[in-house]
């Protein structure tokens, strides 16, 4: 399935601060804790969690959010499904990281071992 500018553009101009309760609470919901989603999404990222509760605080935009990472070079090892979108296809860089990262909290919700979701050798 291809992304359309439009969806694309949603993405861009979503803030993390209306998404990240959802993370916590789907991760939480399966048994998994905030500390372990704010470890993948430092792994991801390079954000501690003080760096994440200031851009929640500004209502930054998933645009300026993966503007300010530091993105993991591993992270292109993240590969699947997610969304209906196969993250290998999506051509949209910008789009491609969040579904990184929804990838990532997907995994971490289905109780893989944190090892495998850090793409750890």
């Amino acid at each position: 399935m291809k992304t359309t500018p439009e969806h694309n553009k949603r993405i861009a101009e979503m803030t993390f601060a209306a998404v990240y309760p959802h993370y916590v609470t789907k991760v939480e919901k399966k048994g998994r804790t905030k500390e372990e989603l704010l470890q993948v999404i430092e792994w991801l990222t390079g954000f501690s969690e003080t760096d994440l509760q200031k851009m929640i605080d500004e209502k930054v935009t998933f645009k300026t959010f993966f503007e300010k990472a530091n993105l993991n070079p591993n992270a292109e090892l993240i590969k699947g499904v997610i969304c209906g979108y196969r993250i290998e296809e999506i051509d949209n860089v910008l789009t491609k990281q969040v579904r990184y990262l929804d990838k990532l909290i997907d995994e971490l919700a289905k109780g893989r071992k944190m090892e495998k979701i850090l793409r750890e050798k």
